[in-house]
């Protein structure tokens, strides 16, 4: 058994050490500590729902690298319990519509959109005019044309764009990342991703979650995980999609999909099969080799990402409790201010999701006709 997990260039062993290794690298190397001086990375968040209030806020008290800086909404009633509990000054509170004064205020440097779909865009753009960096929340936009003008502008402004993928700052996700390059168990041949929930909210935060025009639906909400793992996971941009709809609350889910079944299709002749839903609790990512498999489940969950492999690799859960994760991708993507680094997750990464998402839709409108996906 040692000799086989020898024989794919890493043992059980090695790999923990590996990751345990990396992850204290990561949190503690000088030249990260040295490179801010010690200032931290002042961010508002863009919208103050569920998202916002329940992780981000809390996960940025756990931060080295950055801080909650301000605060922009569409709902003014929710600032006095914000206000209260985060002692943000009223020079650092924004309406939606004077969100373009945030160019005067030195004390934000970033701002992280937490906003629905169709919003992504425009407030990208009004960010990037002033200046500021851009953390945006995942899918980045209604469609890929949108998620390039967002890149576009913030290039022109010389302001970083970096996309809200939590889950490639989270360790044993960026193990298999690198996986995808090792191939310790040889050529990929296919790929299983499926993310999903059963259940509905039906809260204020939740409603434009059944609106298309506002980015509704699963394919939207939980599909781009599935799109981006399989990404990662072999390296490659897929070629082709069929897709189709399985929605069955129509009473819940009139306009939106509910479930959304695909395969991608990629170099290599490997295929992914993958499930999104609203409807179904799903959350496994397979990769299938030629000489073996590695697996995750949950493989998009805040915590307790635990994953393992044909040759006895275990990957443990590496960064605790709810909200370390959106606190570890936090404090990367300040470093990445902070050193004028390349973000780990840069727009281009969103964009090129947004071109399967895009295509997902247009097939599944021809009842899973297959579609190929144009690339940039």
């Amino acid at each position: 058994m040692g000799g086989n997990r020898r024989r794919h260039g890493w043992t059980r062993r090695e790999a923990l050490q590996s990751l345990a290794l990396a992850g204290a690298a990561a949190a503690w190397s000088p030249r990260s500590l040295a490179q801010d001086g010690g200032r931290r990375i002042g961010v508002a968040l863009v919208g103050l729902g569920h998202y916002s209030r329940d992780l981000l806020a809390p996960a940025l008290q756990l931060t080295r690298h950055c801080r909650l800086a301000g605060l922009v909404t569409g709902s003014p009633d929710k600032l006095p319990e914000w206000q209260g509990t985060y002692a943000i000054p009223d020079r650092n509170v924004y309406s939606y519509d004077d969100f373009h004064r945030i160019a005067d205020n030195p004390d934000i440097d970033a701002v992280y959109i937490v906003t629905p779909n169709h919003l992504h865009k425009p407030q990208t753009l009004t960010a990037a005019a002033a200046g500021k960096h851009v953390w945006c929340e995942k899918p980045m936009a209604m469609d890929a044309a949108e998620g390039e003008a967002m890149v576009k502008a913030c290039r022109d402004h010389k302001v970083q764009l970096t996309i809200g993928y939590r889950m490639q700052h989270e360790p044993n996700t960026r193990r298999f990342m690198a996986m995808a390059k090792e191939r310790p168990f040889g050529r990929i041949i296919k790929l299983r991703a499926d993310a999903g929930w059963f259940g509905w909210r039906n809260g204020a935060d939740d409603a434009w979650r059944l609106d298309p025009a506002r980015g509704g639906g699963a394919m939207y909400d939980m599909g781009v995980y599935c799109v981006n793992a399989v990404r990662y996971s072999t390296g490659m941009e897929p070629l082709a999609i069929s897709a189709v709809d399985e929605t069955v609350r129509r009473d819940i889910f009139k306009a939106v999909d509910e479930t959304m079944r695909f395969r991608l299709e990629f170099p290599e002749d490997i295929v992914a099969e993958c499930v999104t839903s609203f409807g179904r609790n799903v959350n496994t990512l397979q990769i299938d080799c030629e000489r073996g498999w590695y697996t995750m489940t949950p493989f998009q969950g805040y915590e307790g990402n635990a994953g393992r492999a044909s040759d006895g690799t275990v990957f443990t859960p590496q960064l605790g409790k709810t909200p370390r994760m959106q606190a570890e991708q936090m404090d990367q993507d300040a470093l990445a201010i902070l050193g004028n680094t390349a973000p780990r997750v840069p727009g281009e990464v969103g964009v090129a999701d947004m071109r399967v998402v895009d295509a997902a839709f247009a097939s599944a409108r021809e009842n899973g006709k297959r579609v190929e996906i144009v690339q940039g």
